[in-house]
């Protein structure tokens, strides 16, 4: 009853806390559209090219989608965010925000409204975009290229962030009550701000969790559920098309 409690609880909290922070780490690139929707020709007054030079400074990798793109990104186009300037002026105030969009459309990012009050066009809206882009303080990025690391049995595998070897792990099936059927494993935890990312031997990232005021409970990022430490293993708890899920792992902090 104690454990069933604390799980909606954080669930509500991990609702309103954690909505508003989309993860950008996963995403290498972005792509400036290299014509806005208010203006009339591609890269009018700059305003994508230095949408682009504002990006380039946050530590991404940039380019205006006239631009030839890599391999990588032409081969995946989910792996950049799509950036664009939005245009909010009124008679006398140039206004203008920054929204980015996953390769789905979908808005995981938009920046409060910058405002100019020159009167030449190509001065007010690029006053308005460094603005616009001022105001983007909670905007936080720090992609990390993988890395190549050598496992005991001097296998090369790739994982997200490097210096963490993983060994081969077995697993095996286990039922939790009326939960899907979940499969016991070992996670490699790699602190991250805010919480740790755990990863699997394939390698990839399987929960982003995030610290709360309880011991050895988190909130599991991007999903209705915590991560708590029963007995010696951790459970991850959340919804999946409104069925509880549960899973148990060991993690190796």
């Amino acid at each position: 009853m104690i454990k069933k409690t604390i799980f909606f609880l954080i669930l509500l909290v991990s609702a309103s806390i954690y909505s508003q922070q989309p993860n950008f780490d996963k995403y290498q690139y972005i792509i400036v559209s290299d014509k806005f929707d208010f203006v009339k020709t591609t890269n009018e007054y700059q305003t994508s090219s230095l949408t682009k030079f504002l990006f380039r400074k946050k530590g991404f990798k940039v380019f205006l989608g006239n631009e030839k793109l890599p391999k990588d990104l032409q081969d995946n186009r989910c792996i950049a965010l799509q950036a664009s300037v939005k245009d909010a002026s009124s008679m006398f105030t140039v206004k203008t925000f920054i929204e980015l969009k996953d390769c789905h459309g979908k808005i995981l990012y938009t920046s409060k409204v910058g405002k100019s009050k020159e009167k030449e066009y190509q001065k007010g809206y690029r006053e308005a975009i460094r603005n616009a882009f001022d105001t983007m303080t909670d905007f936080e990025y720090s992609y990390s290229p993988a890395s190549l690391v050598k496992t005991d049995e001097n296998e090369e595998i790739i994982i997200p962030i490097a210096g963490v070897v993983l060994p081969n792990i077995t697993a095996e099936l286990k039922t939790a009550g009326n939960a899907v059927a979940g499969l016991v494993g070992v996670l490699y935890a790699q602190a991250v701000k805010n919480g740790f990312q755990l990863i699997n031997t394939k390698p990839e990232v399987v929960f982003i969790i995030l610290n709360t005021n309880l011991k050895d409970v988190f909130v599991i990022k991007d999903k209705n559920g915590v991560f708590y430490k029963v007995d010696e293993n951790w459970v991850s708890e959340y919804y999946e098309n409104n069925q509880l899920i549960q899973k148990e792992f060991q993690v190796k902090f």
